[in-house]
């Protein structure tokens, strides 16, 4: 080989190399920084606000609040739980509206004992009920949060905590690192606490405002990537126009083992003998989930059925059913993307709510229960489902039965991205040339033929 193209190729080699390094590079920091990213709630994410009130002897008393921006996602019981690790030395003289789940080791303190020496203390909600000298505003839900779509005024979470052993100036105070927040299991990711500009607060009667003596910001956002690592609901479609059942794809949350118990694939038969016991043993309490033994294993089945076609509408009737023999889902909610949402007439039995990230773009619905009567959702078993009727405006520039137009493209239940069907096994439209009545016209057509040829021959 002559040096010439022995140095281009050395020089063309190089070059595939350095441009494959720099593809994966990218590739690695575009899904680092986007794997928490949800375009349906691109601004989605939960804030948690440390208001420093009042200095003490030894340290400060502040207000903690969680404000969950998610439009959709909430927080369901057992609830959250809040961790972090002090800077310093610091313990916890006490709280109001939440406590620690250990106290530590306060051995070296006489006299007044703090409620928490721990160097990381877990927090955790009071449960409703709480004596009112233990509660604060906004506390004392047992850990549950609203999304801030079905309601404000319940996205909102606090507490009260009475820190010692620390700064007793803004000079002098450092801010906790590490937090953590499980909602109530893992799938957060908090980012460090920023010192931001004091907190402004408006007396009762709305003439004095006071401020916080220093507050910062933790922002935490969700990835069910981390939250889980499979699937957790599927969607199964159905109409009158198709005799077809398409059920949710197989194994689409995992494949069962046939056995009940714990593990992948555990999974119990709803004729099981005894089903009370298989699913809560004597004398402990499991939270482990434990679904209905089916095809698909997912805890929650969504199922769209494009029902009737009137002249200038459509209706859809949708339920949800819970597979989880040990879960109840309180306050669930359910997202759906589609381009006809423009046009929603009516909605039957469930809550609505139009979301729009995007200006101009209103094809995307949060349906929830309604309160009292079918906001929740019972376990697996007779009561296991919710259900409702959406009735839809024909658009003629849009609207079509053909090629799976009038199923969902997308659908999320409290938050969780489900499972759908193939689009290649969508029921379709029957095909205009295989209808029957084609096939009746031949017979007649070949009497007619015959009877003109024998009254020819006559």
């Amino acid at each position: 080989m002559e040096p010439s193209s022995s140095l281009l190729t050395v020089s063309v080699t190089k070059i595939t190399t350095f441009t494959i390094s720099l593809l994966f590079l990218i590739s690695c920091s575009t899904f680092t920084s986007t794997e928490a990213y949800d375009a349906l709630d691109p601004n989605g994410n939960i804030t948690i606000k440390w208001d420093v009130i009042q200095w003490t002897a030894d340290g400060y008393v502040a207000v903690v609040t969680m404000y969950n921006f998610q439009q959709y996602r909430h927080i369901q019981s057992p609830g959250w739980t809040l961790g972090w690790t002090w800077a310093k030395k610091e313990v916890i003289w006490s709280m109001m509206g939440a406590q620690t789940t250990e106290q530590g080791d306060c051995s070296k303190f006489k006299g007044n004992v703090p409620h928490c020496c721990k160097k990381n203390p877990t927090v955790v909600d009071l449960l409703p009920g709480t004596p009112y000298n233990q509660q604060i505003a906004n506390c004392c839900k047992g850990g549950v949060i609203s999304s801030w779509a079905q309601d404000p005024a319940g996205a909102v979470s606090s507490f009260q905590v009475s820190v010692g052993a620390a700064g007793t100036t803004n000079k002098t105070v450092r801010v906790p690192k590490n937090i953590t927040l499980k909602a109530p299991g893992p799938g957060y990711t908090c980012g460090p606490a920023k010192i931001v500009k004091p907190t402004a607060f408006m007396s009762a009667d709305k003439r004095r405002v006071t401020q916080a003596l220093m507050t910062w910001n933790i922002t935490c956002t969700y990835s069910q990537f981390l939250a889980q690592k499979t699937p957790t609901c599927c969607v199964s479609l159905s109409s009158f126009y198709n005799d077809t059942i398409v059920s949710c794809p197989t194994c689409a949350c995992g494949c069962q083992n046939g056995t009940a118990g714990t593990g992948s694939g555990a999974c119990v038969h709803p004729d099981t003998p005894h089903l009370a016991s298989v699913i809560s043993p004597p004398g402990k309490s499991d939270n482990t989930p434990l679904v209905q033994c089916t095809s698909h294993m997912c805890p929650i089945r969504v199922h769209w059925h494009v029902k009737l076609n009137y002249k200038e509408y459509w209706r859809v009737k949708v339920t949800v059913t819970n597979f989880n023999y040990r879960m109840n889902y309180s306050l669930w909610n359910m997202v759906v993307q589609h381009p006809n949402f423009d046009n929603l007439t009516k909605i039957f039995s469930f809550q609505y709510k139009s979301l729009t990230p995007y200006e101009g773009l209103n094809d995307t619905a949060m349906l929830w229960g309604v309160k009292f009567y079918n906001d929740f959702l019972s376990q697996a078993g007779p009561l296991g489902n919710v259900q409702s009727e959406l009735l839809f405006r024909k658009d003629e520039s849009t609207f079509t039965f053909d090629k799976g137009w009038a199923f969902p493209r997308r659908i999320y239940f409290n938050g969780d991205n489900c499972v759908m069907p193939p689009p290649d096994a969508y029921p379709w439209l029957p095909n205009d040339s295989s209808r029957p009545v084609i096939s009746l016209l031949l017979p007649v057509m070949t009497l007619f033929l015959s009877m003109a040829f024998l009254f020819a021959h006559v």
